[in-house]
């Protein structure tokens, strides 16, 4: 494990099909294949996330609506 401040990294061997992580790097703009497969990981992190929140959708039986709170649009003043 390296250590860069309050960040920790480690090295990992992974077996990844090339064509699938050229792909990757192509789709994403990656410059480098970490950089490839840590927007990957990142991107699987929110999907699931998502899928949770979204599993909650409903559940709680006692919930009431929130009433969206927009900025008052600003006033248009024409130089006259």
């Amino acid at each position: 494990m390296y250590q860069y401040g309050n960040i920790i990294r480690m090295k990992k061997t992974l077996h990844i099909d090339e064509v699938l992580l050229k792909e990757a790097r192509a789709s994403t703009g990656a410059s480098t294949d970490t950089e490839a497969v840590r927007l990957g990981l990142e991107a699987l992190v929110r999907h699931a996330s998502y899928q949770r929140l979204r599993a909650l959708r409903g559940s709680e039986p006692l919930a009431r609506d929130v009433l969206r709170r927009r900025e008052p649009a600003p006033s248009k003043r024409h130089a006259g």
